[in-house]
């Protein structure tokens, strides 16, 4: 059995991910005559690709394919699930740096989408953006064995969920509530829960959910995404205060700036970097569990968990 390389595993699947990405986010038409209907088509399919293209680590895509890697699922339902996820993740980045929001204007390195295009446009691009997610998980009649109309629906469901209300979207509205307030470490759990940790742990189980995962498999898999999910949050916040803008590719200091509770600012710095590490032990443990269930493919889904606690940016 080769041994598992995580850079040569995430360049195989990152190559699928934006060449599907590429060619599922709509192209500008590129109409010859500035006919308006046709001119607005085109600004809001740029302003969707430039949401999505060149930039982003991916990193729920990721978990979509490993996931989907370790039950041995159907690859071509993960890989628009993937991309479906990176969709819904793009749409909330896009409206998160509004001026209604959090009015940032650099993501990814770039100017972010409001300030290039407009705001109305960006608005558009997020809602457009949302919506093809929901297109990419139900294909028309060319749906191979395996990703019938029940699959479908199920991960239709589980992506919903996690961005809806009960889920990303209501965890930010109250982390628009909390700015500036002071939240006890349980509801600052439970906003991160919704906010961050929902769409990673859905990353984790849509991909479970492209093949046949038992009962235990699935419990497992649920305890390593929310750790994983909420690590990712403790060490975005750390990072906030100890990265520069370059590095991270977004403003730095921002939630200090704008007085929003953080995993910092209620533990403090090396607490938060120790309880980082301890979610990932946490998650790595789950995965443990899972040898004993009969799958060993979970190189990935561990290498991931690493690189996410011990990233820079």
């Amino acid at each position: 059995m080769s041994l598992f390389t995580l850079n040569e595993w995430i360049a195989q699947q990152l190559q699928d991910i934006e060449q599907a990405l590429t060619d599922w986010v709509a192209a500008p038409r590129g109409h010859a005559a500035p006919v308006p209907s046709a001119a607005g088509m085109d600004t809001l399919s740029q302003a969707m690709r430039y949401a999505v293209l060149d930039g982003g680590k991916r990193m729920r895509p990721l978990l979509v394919l490993a996931a989907c890697e370790a039950v041995n699922g159907n690859r071509h339902a993960a890989l628009r699930a993937a991309c479906a996820v990176e969709l819904i993740h793009a749409y909330s980045l896009v409206h998160d740096d509004m001026p209604c929001m959090d009015n940032d204007v650099l993501r990814r390195g770039k100017p972010t989408v409001h300030v290039k295009f407009g705001e109305a446009m960006a608005l558009l691009a997020g809602d457009a953006l949302q919506a093809l997610a929901f297109e990419l998980l139900t294909p028309a009649d060319d749906a191979p064995d395996g990703f019938d109309a029940a699959c479908q629906a199920r991960l239709c469901r589980l992506l919903a969920q996690a961005a809806g209300y009960q889920g990303m979207a209501g965890g930010q509205a109250i982390d628009l509530a909390s700015v500036g307030m002071h939240l006890d470490s349980e509801q600052l759990h439970d906003m991160h829960r919704l906010k961050t940790g929902a769409l990673l742990q859905a990353s984790v189980m849509l991909g479970a959910g492209c093949g046949a995962a038992s009962g235990p498999v699935q419990v497992a898999l649920l305890d390593y995404s929310a750790a994983v999910g909420l690590a990712f949050q403790v060490v975005d916040d750390v990072l906030d205060v100890t990265a520069d803008s370059a590095t991270l590719g977004k403003t730095a200091g921002k939630d200090a700036a704008q007085d929003k509770p953080t995993f910092v600012s209620l533990m403090g710095l090396q607490a938060s970097q120790q309880y980082a590490q301890a979610l990932l032990a946490r998650a790595l443990a789950s995965l443990n569990t899972l040898k004993s269930s009969g799958l060993p493919r979970t190189d990935a889904l561990r290498a991931l968990a690493n690189m996410l606690v011990n990233r820079q940016n």
